[in-house]
């Protein structure tokens, strides 16, 4: 009896009326989530940590996981047009860090492929899209895509779209220093006069992020509860929204809710 019972839910609800049902109930709930929000308590700048592609694929069957990193590449354009109408202003997407880098080629290569594909699309989207990682780590094709997505939006008005692709946040912060020291160097400063002058902006002046406004709201699906070295040194004041679902299902109502978390919280800054 319990077999039947399971096996009739589960028909319900791979059911067309069940789906038209739940998305209706969910566009409701999206409108209500969105009236009840403040509008003095947008985050200009959300990252965002899009787990779970791998795990999303490998529950739904798929021995092949490069078919959830692209389900989750096509959610991308989505989530840019929600930060879009709630008036974000910066958005970083964590798309492989330095760690993924280490991957086989056989999951790495395809991986790659789909990154270049995605950010070339963002491009002709009409984002402003700026690459934020170690170029000289990806292969040269990957790191040729970034930069010409990023010449050719530079002047774009709007959201800007932080692609992170072969970032670490150690590895951020030591090019960060190197590119602070040459600088230096560069001008005849001493070592001695540099340490006695040395302060926490002059390094942040040469994150890859510099200019930008620090994350107010980090966001990472699929239930992990870990920055990984994401935005380590911007994201010391930010808040942090922990979300259960993979990154591929992400929903609207996922992005309101964190919105409304920190909408709700009330940052002090340490003081």
């Amino acid at each position: 009896m319990a077999v039947r019972r399971g096996r009739l839910t589960a028909a319900i609800r791979r059911s067309p009326a069940y789906a038209a049902l739940r998305d209706s109930i969910y566009r409701i709930y999206e409108r209500r989530l969105e009236s009840s929000l403040p509008t003095d308590k947008v985050p200009r700048h959300v990252g965002v940590i899009l787990d779970g592609n791998r795990r999303w694929a490998r529950s739904m069957g798929l021995s092949d996981v490069s078919t959830g990193h692209r389900r989750g590449a096509d959610k991308i354009s989505e989530l840019l047009q929600w930060c879009t109408e709630a008036r974000v202003e910066v958005v970083t997407l964590w798309m492989l860090s330095t760690d993924n880098l280490n991957r086989p080629a056989k999951e790495l290569n395809p991986l790659l492929e789909i990154i270049e594909n995605t950010v070339a699309k963002l491009a002709a989207d009409g984002w402003h899209v700026k690459p934020v990682g170690a170029m000289d780590l990806l292969p040269d094709s990957t790191a040729r895509v970034l930069k010409d997505a990023e010449e050719a939006t530079s002047d774009r008005p709007g959201l800007i779209v932080n692609v992170a692709v072969g970032y670490g946040g150690r590895r951020e912060i030591a090019d960060a220093v190197r590119s602070l020291l040459l600088e230096q160097a560069g001008k005849g400063t001493s070592i001695e006069e540099l340490a006695e002058i040395l302060d926490a902006e002059h390094i942040a002046e040469h994150l890859y992020t510099r200019g930008q406004p620090d994350p107010d709201l980090v966001i990472r699906t699929s239930g992990e509860q870990r920055l990984s070295g994401f935005l380590l040194w911007q994201s010391a004041h930010s808040e942090f929204y922990f979300c259960e679902v993979h990154w591929p299902d992400f929903r609207k109502v996922d992005f309101l809710r964190a919105l409304r978390s920190y909408a709700a919280r009330h940052r002090r800054f340490g003081s």
